[in-house]
């Protein structure tokens, strides 16, 4: 059961989870689809309640060991109450190739340093709501697979394609071999407004998204095409990181391919 102990701890569980090639998911919605995205399982843990809602599940994978015992000895073993009906330790799938993603892509979403979880989650729910075909992250991004960016995503992060990025801000090159237009979303002099990034209707566009707090890097914002802003009022000079990308990712979506 080491798989499940610590589970409070975020900065042992970031070492841990990818070193070992797994990661947790929390509740019976995410962990079917989790399954039902082809991921394995290690194996179940729940509270003995939770049983006739997961049997199917049960069933379906005799050979994986299921961990059922009582709320409290569960919490005592992870940290917290299991109030979303179960967990399950999965096993981490392998990671996507660069080139071929790129390759039958319109639209991508390249996020740098974000560390908060939450953000990464509901920025992976609104890529797979409003047509973002893969999310890029830079090498310091938070994991889209810890826990809570799971919950968030409400499992958006087994639905977008994503790869983490080795080489950055170098690699956005090869975002424009594959015919790119890189639009990093910043305050600068020389930024366009959102309106006029998708009046332009590239055909093939990446969104660029900086760290919470400091944004994006120096070194990012020479290497993009071009910088863009959403025009703000009420005195407000930007939004949360998630929410600027769902109303990016919305207002640039892809131009209806001709039939």
């Amino acid at each position: 059961m080491a798989d499940y102990t610590g589970l409070t701890d975020t900065a042992l569980r970031r070492r841990r989870e990818p070193e070992e090639g797994m990661y947790i998911a929390e509740s019976s919605k995410v962990l079917r689809r989790a399954l039902d995205a082809g991921h394995r399982p290690r194996s179940f843990f729940l509270a003995e309640k939770w049983i006739p809602d997961l049997q199917d599940l049960l069933d379906r994978y005799p050979e994986v060991p299921a961990y059922v015992g009582p709320a409290d000895i569960l919490e005592e073993i992870t940290g917290f109450h299991l109030h979303r009906g179960a967990l399950a330790a999965m096993e981490r799938p392998a990671p996507l190739e660069l080139a071929p993603l790129l390759a039958s892509a319109r639209r991508v979403a390249v996020l740098e340093d974000i560390v908060d979880h939450t953000n990464i989650g509901a920025i992976f729910r609104s890529a797979a709501a409003l047509q973002v075909d893969a999310v890029l992250v830079s090498p310091r991004c938070a994991d889209p697979l810890y826990r809570r960016a799971i919950r968030v995503s409400m499992g958006a992060v087994f639905q977008v394609p994503w790869v983490r990025l080795t080489e950055w801000p170098g690699q956005l090159q090869a975002l424009r071999d594959a015919g790119f237009v890189t639009a990093a979303l910043a305050l600068t002099e020389d930024s366009i407004t959102l309106d006029g990034l998708s009046g332009r209707r590239d055909e093939r566009l990446a969104l660029v998204l900086g760290t919470e707090g400091d944004g994006l890097a120096v070194d990012t914002l020479a290497a993009v095409d071009l910088t863009v802003r959403i025009p703000m009022s009420g005195g407000v000079d930007s939004l949360n990181v998630a929410a600027a990308s769902a109303v990016a990712f919305w207002e640039c979506r892809p131009p209806a391919q001709s039939r």
